[in-house]
């Protein structure tokens, strides 16, 4: 095999500011050269509905592809690792990780740090590290946040109250950051909330109520990835309420002191039709995105839903989170990916660069009407939104679902992504839909230039799509994943 030296994916939407920009020439979208399963016991409903979030596949710049594998109904969790250009196994990891709490299935999701060690979360809040992601073999410790010493005096305890609830945020350094839930009490008091687990194996912590001076506030965010400034020096992270009996969670956005873990600022996250508390769902995926210039947005849910017809919004704060500018007009289940302004030379405007964003709009819930969109937006302009009346980011283009609905007359399938990614080098962007198909958007001529069937298009989930070192394109659609080129 040739080998191979390329820009690397390594966690959740690539990069610590999750803007999901590959950083080489997508292949074409011919040929499934392999696929496997990353969910042995899929959470079917009996509508065919697929009520589970998966976590992205990690790539190596050698080419392994590490995948998060859920092997039974009862949520645990193995991680495999296989050789990019053929799926050959090359290795596979066992994990005790328990799953929080939860009513659709979160994901596990596992990193590299950019000494090629794979981080992996494991039970009581512990991270598994593997040496060399690259290698047969590797070896393996845990690392406590609050302490070995601390969890070898109670594991039990610790295993059955404390749970990583969020992906693993890796700066360049290979400090490692994530949220957890607590669940009960603990010999050491600790509450649910945000970690910083250092390079060298040191711990830091801090409760989401201290974090956020919010007493309703009681742990990070499920499945929400905490994000890191341009200069790696604010963390951003978002840390909600209960979502116990039914309630629906409030949340806030942190900016915290990436070193210290310090509040340096904090806002809520209020729906901005009706300024009240958003809902802050633990079934979204939604995490911070950090601009080219610093701002941060965020998706929630409304306050009311369906207010706003199920599609949330995505907020938008300067880096300091002491400016509220204009939300877009979608932010459910949804985190936003970067569009540098060069992949779209018909757009005229004056923003640095552009967002892509999940559009769907629910048939039957307010005004939705089952034409499901990707939508590129100016994070700096405005429009008039037609599901409310405040101003949402301008759509410079859109993409209608190429496949009808033949439950929703008149209906296209959804774009099932929680995450597309963007390719600077072809101007397109890698998504796939409840169809069952991978797509690439071409965004200078805006026709979905490619696509490839991967399955019948039954029981979809919103997942995240990644670019390998060679240019395949990574998708997980039902319960699979695939990699994609030519």
């Amino acid at each position: 095999m040739v080998p191979v030296d390329g820009p690397a994916w390594p966690t959740f939407a690539r990069d610590a500011q999750h803007a999901a920009l590959g950083a080489i020439a997508t292949q074409a979208l011919t040929t499934i050269w392999w696929s496997t399963p990353v969910d042995l016991a899929p959470p079917y409903t009996g509508s065919g509905s697929l009520l589970a979030h998966y976590g992205s596949p990690v790539i190596t710049r050698h080419n392994t592809v590490v995948v998060p594998v859920k092997v039974d109904a009862a949520g645990n969790f193995r991680v495999d690792a296989f050789v990019g250009i053929n799926g050959q196994a090359l290795w596979t990891l066992a994990t005790d990780y328990r799953l929080p709490p939860h009513q659709w299935v979160p994901s596990l999701n596992v990193t590299l740090t950019p000494d090629g060690r794979v981080l992996v979360p494991a039970a009581g809040g512990r991270m598994l590290e593997r040496a060399d992601a690259d290698a047969a073999t590797g070896a393996q410790r845990h690392l406590v946040f609050y302490g070995e010493a601390e969890y070898a005096a109670a594991p039990a305890v610790y295993d059955a109250t404390v749970v990583v609830n969020t992906p693993i945020t890796c700066d360049s350094q290979g400090n490692a950051f994530f949220g957890f839930t607590v669940t009960g009490l603990n010999p050491l008091g600790l509450v649910g909330g945000i970690t910083r687990l250092g390079a060298d194996g040191s711990g830091r912590w801090v409760g989401a109520a201290a974090a956020s001076g919010d007493t309703t506030m009681v742990k990070a965010a499920t499945n929400s990835a905490p994000a890191l400034s341009l200069d790696e020096g604010t963390l951003y992270v978002v840390v909600n309420g209960s979502s116990a009996s039914g309630q629906r969670p409030a949340g806030r956005l942190l900016a915290l002191d990436a070193t210290t873990l310090a509040t340096l600022a904090g806002v809520p996250l209020v729906d901005p039709a009706l300024q009240s508390a958003a809902w802050v769902s633990d079934n979204a995926t939604s995490s911070p995105t950090v601009g080219p210039d610093g701002d941060v947005y965020i998706g929630v849910l409304e306050a009311a839903a369906p207010s706003h017809s199920f599609r949330g919004w995505l907020l938008h704060f300067d880096a300091a989170l002491g400016a509220t500018r204009t939300p877009g007009g979608f932010g459910w289940d949804s985190t936003a990916s970067v569009v540098p302004r060069a992949m779209v030379p018909q757009y005229a405007g004056t923003s640095p660069y552009l967002l892509a964003l999940k559009y769907n709009s629910y048939a039957g819930i307010g005004a939705g009407d089952g034409q499901h969109r990707v939508a590129i937006v100016d994070p700096h302009a405005a429009q008039a939104d037609r599901f409310s009346s405040v101003p949402v980011m301008r759509e410079v283009l859109t993409v209608l679902g190429p496949t009808a609905d033949p439950y929703v007359p008149g209906g296209r399938k959804e774009w099932c992504i929680n995450t597309a990614a963007v390719d600077p080098l072809t101007s397109s962007v890698l998504m796939n839909s409840e169809d069952g198909a991978l797509y690439r958007w071409h965004l200078p001529s805006d026709r979905l230039s490619e696509r490839l069937r991967l399955n019948n298009g039954y029981a979809q989930s919103y997942t995240p799509t990644a670019i390998g070192a060679d240019g395949r394109v990574y998708t997980v659609n039902n319960a699979r994943l695939f990699s994609v080129g030519a």
